[in-house]
Parts: structure tokens; C-alpha cells; sequence
């Protein structure tokens, strides 16, 4: 795969800088607009009931959970979870991260198809990803190559459910902006601020995908290159 050690090199990068430059820029966007206060004064967790409840999801919990950047919608039991800084604060990246949480309750509610195979994916991509490496190590340390094979297909579910979440996240975010503007929550140069951390925590899952990409690749060229020797 890699022809010259500088190939090589910007391999390693690109698998190691850009998830790192993806994490920066999501925590700085959002250590910047947790700073700025919404002009409606609303908290995050007023945020999440407000829409929730304009959307008729009433059976939906909105409840704070400990942590930074842990916020979260658990399918399972019907709840948006928001760490405590956006559940009880009023700022535009509390609001922002609220209403994404709310986009996911929204795409349940829906029945979105790609968030129910999203979860389909989970119990075998959970797997895959446990498991893959110690039989593509294996199948290259003994030369098996049915043992690599199977690595590589295991990796394949766990890089598939990488990149199904693309899908899952953007509409999220976009339902999300449309939710804070029609309800009143932000207003003006509002917009721009919130799409703002919407954006930056959304180069996460494509620097995550990416990299998945990346390596299942290399793997499949590696798996090529030893049924050719």
C-alpha cells in the first residue's frame, strides 16, 4: 500500500492527527460557545422539553448526566441525557447540543431507517471490533489466510456502523437547527453560532469514518498482496 517511507508517514498522519485535530476543534468551538449565553435564556434541559414536547414526544425523559461532552439519547429507555453544564445552563453550545440529542428521540420516534440499522449494526459491529484484530494478527503472524479473511469481514461490520453514523448524525444536526429556530430558542447571528458547534462536533464521526476506512482498506490490500505470494 505504501510505496515510499513518506507514503508511510502521511498514512500515520492522517490515522493519528486528524481524529486528534477533529477532537480539538469540537472541544475549542464548544469551551467557546458555552461561554455565550442564548438570548432566549433557556437551559439545555428546557431546551430538549420544549422541543420534545412540540414534537408530541412526551414519553421522553430529559435527564442530566455526569461528565463532559457526555450527552447522549438513550433509545432504550426513552431518554435524552445532557451533561450537567448543558442541562442546567443557558449558553448557545448547551442549546446546540440539546437539540442534536432531541434530533436522535425525533429520528427514533420516526422510525429513521438509517438509526434503526444504526442499531441493528451494534451488537455485531461491538463484536467485530473486539475481535478483528487478534485474527488478522494471527492470520499474518501463522500465515493463515481464512483467519484474515474473517478478521477482515468482522472489521467490515464495525467499519460499516462507523460509516452508517454519518448519516445518523448530520440529519440530527440538521433537525436539530431547524428545531432551535422554529421554537424560538436562538435568533439572528444566533444561527451561525450554533451551526457552528453542530459542524464541529460532526467532523468527529467523519474523522472516525475516515480513519475506519483507512485501515480496512490497508487490510484488504495486505490480505491481496499475501494470496499473491
Amino acid at each position: 500500500m505504501f510505496e515510499t517511507f513518506g507514503g508511510f508517514l502521511i498514512y500515520l498522519a492522517i490515522l493519528f492527527l486528524v481524529p486528534l485535530w477533529a477532537q480539538m476543534r469540537v472541544k475549542g468551538t464548544y469551551q467557546k460557545y458555552s461561554q455565550v449565553a442564548s438570548s432566549s435564556g433557556m437551559a439545555g434541559a428546557e431546551v430538549a422539553r420544549k422541543i420534545l414536547d412540540d414534537n408530541g414526544l412526551y414519553d421522553v425523559t430529559v435527564e442530566p448526566v455526569k461528565g463532559k461532552l457526555t450527552d447522549h439519547y438513550d433509545p432504550r429507555k426513552k431518554a435524552v441525557r445532557l451533561s450537567e453544564q448543558n442541562y442546567y445552563g443557558n449558553s448557545v453550545a448547551g442549546a446546540a447540543v440539546a437539540a442534536h440529542e432531541v434530533g436522535h428521540a425525533i429520528q427514533d420516534a420516526e422510525g429513521y431507517a438509517f438509526l434503526r440499522f444504526r442499531h441493528a449494526l451494534v451488537p455485531v459491529a461491538s463484536f467485530g471490533s473486539n475481535i478483528s484484530f487478534f485474527l488478522i494478527l494471527a492470520g499474518i503472524f501463522m500465515g493463515a489466510t481464512n483467519m484474515f479473511l474473517a478478521g477482515i469481514i468482522f472489521m467490515s461490520a464495525a467499519v460499516l456502523f462507523q460509516v452508517i453514523t454519518l448519516p445518523v448524525e448530520f440529519n440530527a444536526s440538521n433537525r436539530a437547527m431547524e428545531q432551535v429556530v422554529s421554537v424560538g430558542v436562538i435568533r439572528n447571528e444566533e444561527e451561525r453560532e450554533t451551526k457552528k458547534v453542530l459542524n464541529a462536533a460532526a467532523l468527529t464521526y467523519v474523522a472516525a469514518a475516515l480513519v475506519a476506512v483507512m485501515e480496512l482498506v490497508r487490510f484488504i490490500l495486505m490480505f491481496v498482496a499475501m494470496n499473491r505470494d
